[in-house]
């Protein structure tokens, strides 16, 4: 288990969920806290308010993408390439997760593992893949928005 996942399991097991759990570790990267954001975040957890619908690691990770390249105030502009890798996030995650799990939606997957054990590692698999979208349009995480 890397250093990444053990961290995930603690968050989750302090009582987190699967969208928060990928923005604090975002957060911890950057050196940073932002509890706002953090408790917003749980709007996204178990298919969004609850709903079983689009698994929170797939919204969470559309939200720590958009952490990076965003527009986020009247003076700030979004990176040109924000849309591009919402879709590569999209598109990666109806072809690896959808594909192993059944399914994008919250409800398709517990539907496989009640118990919520495939929870960890599509969570764990969808940070991995923003970190590599990101740094591989040349973003550093451990950097916030400039």
């Amino acid at each position: 288990m890397d250093d990444i996942t053990f961290r995930m399991l603690q968050l989750k097991q302090q009582g987190y969920c699967c969208s928060q759990v990928m923005l604090l570790i975002a957060l911890e990267t950057q050196g940073r806290t932002n509890v706002d954001l953090v408790r917003a975040m749980a709007g996204l957890c178990f298919g969004t308010a609850m709903s079983g619908e689009v698994c929170g690691a797939l919204t969470g990770g559309a939200c720590l993408i958009s952490l990076y390249t965003a527009k986020g105030g009247d003076a700030d502009e979004e990176d040109p390439r924000h849309l591009l890798m919402m879709t590569e996030l999209t598109e990666w995650f109806r072809e690896t997760i959808s594909a192993e799990f059944e399914g994008i939606r919250c409800d398709d997957i517990l539907a496989r593992h009640p118990d919520k054990s495939a929870c960890g590692a599509v969570v764990a698999s969808t940070y991995n893949k923003v970190m590599e979208i990101l740094t591989n349009n040349g973003i550093d995480p451990c950097m916030g928005k400039k």
